[in-house]
């Protein structure tokens, strides 16, 4: 501090550093300015600058065109990334503490899991019509077999010597998925949830545009039978928040569910107090 004012590393008072910046709002700085300048090169419609982009979004809100298309949006994702969810855990969890029903079900939630999604949307809209359980449908294959895999994959990894210890104190086996084998694959189950929502978002918006033409999809097909490159763009850029706002979110949830792990390692950030010289010994020095 000097002369009453707070200094920086750089040693410029009242400004901060650029070391001292989040990597990721530096690395989306970068990106944007790459995205203005490659736009203005290339002087194409289908890739406007940024700029033409962000203006074009503004349009959009302001009309009223992306906030009623956004909420059905996020009611189709939250329909059915809730119930992918609920599948992913039940069968998971019954996937991986029983052989049985790994043998019966694992040849299809694989086989299911490399298919192509999409491919199952005719077949929703043959069964389901073009309404929200087409969508729904088409959300759930999507994400739902890839959180029953990490899932399954999670109960199996729990350390056998927890259930027999959990055993010889008398729990039933409810206690032992609830209290034993949740709590310690937590971890690996939510990273099988944030890859499942991800895959959610494109099931959505995959649904929105091929079998029912409502929310953002809809959107997305009317800026592109328009070739309004501008339009497209500016849609994926609510696109990406909505994933990554859904992202935080279970990052959130996960952090809440797993904070009582211990932490194994920490960064050297706490102070230590100098050591005397009289009390530094080396390996060979007297007892």
């Amino acid at each position: 501090m000097v002369g009453g004012r707070q200094l920086t590393s750089a040693g410029t008072p009242g400004l901060l550093s650029p070391r001292r910046l989040p990597a990721g709002v530096i690395s989306l700085a970068v990106g944007a300015v790459v995205w203005e300048i490659a736009g203005r090169i290339v002087d194409q419609p289908f890739l406007p600058p940024l700029s033409a982009v962000v203006a074009r979004l503004a349009d959009m809100v302001g009309s009223g065109m992306i906030v009623g298309s956004l909420g059905a949006s996020l009611v189709n994702l939250a329909i059915g990334f809730g119930v992918s969810l609920a599948l992913g855990l039940v069968v998971g969890v019954a996937m991986g503490r029983y052989r049985k029903v790994e043998a019966a079900l694992g040849v299809y939630v694989y086989a299911l899991l490399t298919a192509p999604s999409l491919v199952f949307a005719p077949i929703f809209f043959s069964l389901l019509g073009d309404g929200r359980g087409s969508i729904v449908g088409v959300v759930v294959m999507y994400s739902a077999f890839i959180m029953i895999i990490n899932t399954a994959s999670a109960i199996q990894t729990v350390p056998g010597h927890l259930v027999e210890m959990a055993r010889s104190y008398g729990a039933s086996e409810r206690q032992v998925l609830l209290q034993i084998m949740l709590p310690a694959a937590a971890p690996l189950i939510m990273a099988g949830v944030r890859l499942g929502v991800g895959r959610a978002v494109v099931g959505m918006i995959n649904g929105e545009m091929f079998i029912s033409v409502i929310g953002l999809g809809r959107i997305v097909t009317q800026a592109g039978g328009r070739f309004d490159g501008a339009g497209v763009l500016a849609i994926l850029l609510v696109i990406i928040a909505v994933a990554l706002g859904a992202v935080a979110l279970v990052q959130a949830v996960d952090r809440r569910l797993t904070r009582w792990l211990p932490t194994t390692s920490r960064p050297a950030t706490t102070s230590r107090r100098p050591v005397p010289a009289g009390a530094r010994k080396t390996s060979g020095g007297d007892a």
